[in-house]
């Protein structure tokens, strides 16, 4: 892209910054307040928590990182993440990035796999060859992920709990 003499320029040239001017940029960087990022996720789905259980232990050590909000609970409040209500959150996976972008469907989980160290498989998901194949399997999951964990429509909007036998 750029002729390495070029890089090397840049690069030379950056060395050459004072310390103070880096130590202070670095000392800023620093200052700006961590904003995890919000996974909005049914917790009365057991495909779903056991997703979110491998992904809260994969983050343990920085559990700052990610907060997982779960929608099932009465005290879930759209208006607290951006807007995203209960009804569109059970119809698929949201998630809201560090810079309060909303992420839907397939996005979604790459933003997300991204915050917990999953980086190459969020890339490998939103990889054009692979994308169309990732939003039509995961349309069909969402569609049915309702019936196949034993709940039915009454899920999609109010609260719901789990059908017993």
């Amino acid at each position: 892209m750029f002729p390495s003499v070029r890089l090397h320029h840049l690069a030379s040239a950056l060395t050459r910054l004072p310390a103070r001017i880096v130590a202070r940029a670095l000392v800023c960087r620093r200052q700006l307040p961590k904003v995890p990022v919000k996974v909005l996720y049914d917790g009365l789905c057991p495909i779903c928590v056991t997703e979110i259980r491998f992904l809260q232990f994969l983050q343990k050590n920085q559990p700052e990182k990610v907060e997982f909000l779960d929608i099932s609970l009465p005290g879930y409040d759209g208006a607290k993440c951006k807007g995203v209500s209960f009804e569109a959150a059970m119809e698929e996976m949201h998630v809201i990035d560090e810079r309060h972008q909303v992420h839907r469907g397939v996005p979604a989980f790459a933003v997300m796999y991204g915050a917990v160290g999953l980086g190459w498989l969020g890339r490998f998901m939103m990889w054009p060859p692979v994308r169309p194949f990732m939003d039509n399997f995961y349309a069909i999951f969402a569609r049915n992920r309702l019936k196949w964990t034993g709940r039915g429509n009454e899920c999609t909007t109010g609260r719901c709990q789990k059908k017993t036998p």
